[in-house]
Parts: structure tokens; C-alpha cells; sequence
């Protein structure tokens, strides 16, 4: 099944003749592989090609099933890098955009250089790129580059700065915070809610790789743990759910795990 886009006005009124000439203008000139097509006023996109990630273990699988399962609004995955903690929302965030019509937010805390967002060039896509890039790439898994351009466009896919998501609210998205180890327990707190009828909000990190004295992420696991009397069941019951993934969960590259073993020894 293909996104639709609204393609403008202009586009929207045009002759049903002079849609197909610019559509068969626009074919003749990228190619199949690039597809749009024109129908009724709206941007059609195919997609690149078809990914379907399976889960390799326990914990993969907790996480997919969470991610599937609509009673659940908020999912936290922890866990160090090559778990596939951010992979799967990724996929799943694809799937409930093709599938619910489900629109896709990105967002990151600014910590990973001592640089405010200002002094880097460009829109506000482009000052996020260097830290929402893993997210992208993955995004890229599934789409084109000028695919993934156009969802930007269209405001399917958005990059929000964790500092701008005050005031907002979220509808019938599905929204990735990554690196959440980052943030303070104020900028969590205020993340959590921004969610809205119809999200899911999925937030990750690793909290052995914290830059900052007084990591949001650990401190919400703290109230949520003594809040709940740490039952899983009486969270999943509210819509809350936790996966924590470990060393034996990493399935990048072999070494990986053994770097991560001799950085926490």
C-alpha cells in the first residue's frame, strides 16, 4: 500500500489530460525506480523496496509485540547500541504510516556536541540532520532519498527539537525519541506529554552512555519502578510498557558486544 500526499492546489485542479502529460514527463525523466503518480490531485509514492526485519531474540520479540499491540501507548526499549531498540520502532513507524495513515515524529536531545542548534546552517531539518541521521538512515531502508525528502515535505515524516515540543500536541502519530539517556527529567516529563488520541510514543536509550549528571530516562524508570511496585503487568494494564535489552542482545558486529563488555568492566 502507498503513502498519499497532498500534491497543492494548483496540482489539484488540473485537467485529468495535463496530470497524465505530467506524469508521463516526470516518469520519462527518473524512471521507474523514483515513481510519483498524479491521481486525483494527490502524490502517490511508491516505495523503494520491501524490508521486513524479524526479531532474532527474546527481547526483539517483547519489543515487536509491543509495538503491534494497540493497547499499548508508550514503550520504553533500553539497552546498549546493536540491540535493535531503535530498528524496529523505525519499522513499525513505516508500517503505521502505510498502514493508519499514522504520521511519523522524530526527536533527539541536542547533547552530542557543545554547539547550539542556531550556529548550524539551514531549516530545521537540516540543523537536525546530524543527530536524527540514524533515524533517516533507517528510513532509507524502505524509501529513497527524494522519497524521504518528499515525506519531510509533507509533514509526514517531522524532525521536532525536543526544546520546541512545549505547547504541542500529538494526534494519531507515532512518535521516536532516541538517546533519551540525554535528556534531564524535565525535558522527559515534558515529552511524555505531548502525546495525543491515536499516538504511541517510543522512547530509547542506553543508560550506560549518559552525557548528562542527571539522566530524564533513569529518573523515569525510578518513578515508574516505584510507582508500579516495579509489575510489569499493572504498567502494561495503563499502556506502558519496558523492554531492557542486554550484552547477550547485541547483534551487530561481533566485537561490538566485547566493546561494550570491557567499557562497563
Amino acid at each position: 500500500m502507498s503513502s498519499r500526499f497532498f500534491y497543492g492546489f494548483k496540482e489539484a485542479i488540473m485537467s485529468r489530460k495535463a496530470r497524465k502529460k505530467n506524469f508521463n514527463k516526470y516518469r520519462k525523466s527518473k524512471g521507474d525506480d523514483y515513481l510519483r503518480v498524479i491521481q486525483g490531485g494527490a502524490l502517490q509514492r511508491t516505495r523503494q523496496k520491501e524490508v521486513k526485519i524479524v526479531p532474532r531474540n527474546f527481547h526483539q520479540d517483547d519489543l515487536l509485540g509491543y509495538l503491534e499491540d494497540h493497547n499499548i501507548n508508550i514503550v520504553f526499549a533500553v539497552g546498549p547500541a546493536g540491540t535493535g531498540k531503535t530498528l524496529f520502532p523505525c519499522q513499525e513507524a513505516v508500517n503505521q504510516m502505510i498502514n493508519f495513515d499514522k504520521k511519523i515524529v522524530l526527536t533527539r536531545p541536542l547533547v552530542s556536541v557543545n554547539e547550539d542548534i542556531g550556529f548550524l546552517p539551514g531549516n530545521i531539518n537540516s540543523k537536525m540532520d546530524p543527530w536524527v541521521r540514524p533515524l533517516l538512515d533507517i528510513l532509507e531502508e524502505y524509501y529513497s532519498p527524494p522519497q524521504v525528502e518528499d515525506l519531510l515535505r509533507y509533514k509526514k515524516v517531522e524532525i521536532v527539537p525536543l526544546g520546541f515540543m512545549r505547547g504541542r500536541t500529538f494526534k494519531n502519530s507515532f512518535i521516536i525519541g532516541d538517546e533519551m539517556q540525554n535528556t534531564t527529567p524535565e525535558q522527559l516529563f515534558m515529552l511524555l506529554t505531548r502525546i495525543g488520541d491515536g499516538s504511541k510514543m517510543v522512547l530509547t536509550g542506553d543508560l550506560a552512555q549518559s552525557d548528562v549528571c542527571d539522566s530524564g530516562l533513569k529518573d523515569a524508570f525510578n518513578k515508574l519502578t516505584a510507582y508500579y511496585n516495579d509489575d510489569e503487568e499493572l504498567m502494561s494494564a495503563d499502556g506502558i510498557s519496558v523492554v531492557k535489552f542486554n550484552i547477550d542482545d547485541i547483534l551487530r558486529h561481533k566485537l561490538v558486544s566485547k566493546i561494550v563488555d570491557v567499557y562497563n568492566n
